[in-house]
């Protein structure tokens, strides 16, 4: 673990800001990292590196100012530039009302940074590229990134919680070719703990069934295009109910005019079958945070219940701006940008219908598997995702395999021809990017069926 953090110091700093300032708050991370990219079994990019940064953060006449240091003995500096830059500025942030809190979080992981060397660590990955050489690979490329810190912020209000955290992500790609057609397998495992997360993992079964995926869908035929019921999995599901509800759903994309959810509060959106969910408080989800950047205790948010939008994502000063009481505990950043709403571990909750049941009454239908990105316009609420691969559904049963297949839609029109939600669950290990910045989140849920959506190729 990092150097610890001198709580005491900036305890001082903090008394010498509350008679200056309506409001001020410090972020410290004290972190270590490694990240390994390792292409065709030959490191191609190997960085590892500690990192120390502070954040202060004050509040005056309505107005913001913030700056930043990564220099202990430039604090000073840097809380009197805050208060200068606050004290030029006019605007209308009010906070919504917090309750302070005093904690100390210990992180679970097993395996810290500098319990393995990071020879032994890439030899594992190295072991992984050997294993996934199967007929018919081309070319691998497999990633390790982890991270260690321990984390302060500190209050004029009296919140004071210092955290320890743990990430670590293996991801791996592998291209697949005939000589006509190239085709990729992906995967990533990922968790808010130590290496740990890659030694209890079937590392053959990781490797083994990424190369395979690839080498399939080189047989895999190009879709039908066309209106049809659909079954989504629980991957695909959880990136559309991201990128297509839960980005829409963030206070501040309702506050600037581009989310189809704004003056929808209250209203039937989707089907009473879908209930959607924000919950940062989930270990096992790879969006989790005890706390979001401002103090408030990470809660679940039900975004929809039962078809019906009952609550947007926040931050103190946008729950403020739209009314809603408290912030919801979704204001995220690193420690030198300004906090943005953002979504934690975001998922449809589950229903109760195996997958045999999804599919057992559609005579004409796809089953589509897996994301490879796609496009949302949050203020329009129309999207289209690539899948990974696809099955044609024949009367109940799964027939050809499809590649190359795409989703595109109405995100209302989606929710609301949802017609069964599957009792399974799953949370994917991804990143979201907004406004420049990048956090870790999880996104899921159950097989899902749609009556009627458009599928077609992708070019």
């Amino acid at each position: 673990m990092p150097e610890g953090i001198d709580v005491d110091y900036f305890q001082k700093i903090i008394k010498k800001l509350e008679s200056k300032v309506e409001y001020a708050d410090i972020r410290v991370k004290n972190s270590i990292g490694n990240s390994v990219v390792l292409k065709d079994g030959k490191i191609d990019n190997v960085d590892t590196g500690i990192n120390y940064a502070i954040g202060i953060r004050v509040l005056q006449n309505g107005a913001w100012g913030s700056a930043f240091t990564s220099e202990i003995d430039k604090v000073e500096q840097v809380a009197e530039n805050a208060t200068t830059l606050a004290n030029q500025l006019k605007s209308d942030v009010k906070l919504t009302p917090t309750n302070p809190e005093e904690d100390v979080v210990k992180s679970k992981a097993k395996i810290k940074i500098e319990d393995i060397s990071l020879e032994d660590k890439i030899e594992t990955m190295k072991e992984l590229n050997k294993i996934a050489q199967l007929d018919k690979i081309q070319s691998t490329n497999i990633s390790l990134s982890e991270s260690q810190s321990s984390d302060l912020i500190i209050s004029s209000e009296g919140t004071n919680i210092l955290s320890d955290n743990n990430r670590t992500v293996l991801s791996m790609n592998a291209v697949a070719s005939n000589g006509e057609v190239m085709q990729i397998g992906h995967k990533s495992l990922g968790g808010v703990n130590g290496f740990e997360v890659v030694e209890d993992a079937d590392l053959e079964s990781f490797a083994t069934g990424i190369s395979e995926k690839a080498i399939s869908l080189l047989d895999a035929k190009t879709p039908p295009s066309g209106n049809f019921p659909v079954i989504l999995d629980p991957e695909l599901a959880g990136v559309f109910i991201h990128e297509a509800l839960g980005h829409a759903s963030e206070a501040d994309i309702i506050l600037q005019n581009d989310s189809i959810l704004k003056g929808r509060l209250g209203q039937k959106i989707g089907s009473e079958l879908i209930t959607v969910i924000d919950d940062a408080s989930i270990e096992t989800g790879f969006g989790y945070y005890p706390y979001d950047v401002e103090g408030t205790k990470a809660e679940k948010t039900t975004l929809v219940k039962d078809g019906i939008f009952t609550s947007v994502l926040s931050s103190r000063e946008t729950a403020s701006k739209v009314g809603e009481g408290d912030s919801s505990g979704n204001a995220r950043s690193s420690v030198s940008n300004k906090p943005l709403v953002r979504m934690s571990n975001t998922y449809i909750k589950p229903g109760d219908s195996s997958f045999d049941e999804l599919i057992e009454d559609i005579p004409n239908g796809i089953y589509l598997k897996g994301s490879r990105g796609g496009q949302v316009d949050t203020g329009k609420g129309i999207f289209q995702f690539n899948a990974v691969e696809a099955y044609y559904i024949d009367k109940g049963e799964l027939g050809t395999h499809l590649r190359d297949v795409s989703l595109s839609g109405t995100t209302l029109d989606i929710l609301n021809n949802v017609t069964g939600v599957g009792s399974d669950f799953n949370l994917s290990v991804g990143f979201c990017g907004k406004d420049g910045q990048t956090v870790p989140v999880g996104d899921g849920g159950p097989h899902i069926r749609v009556s009627s959506a458009t599928v077609g190729g992708v070019q």
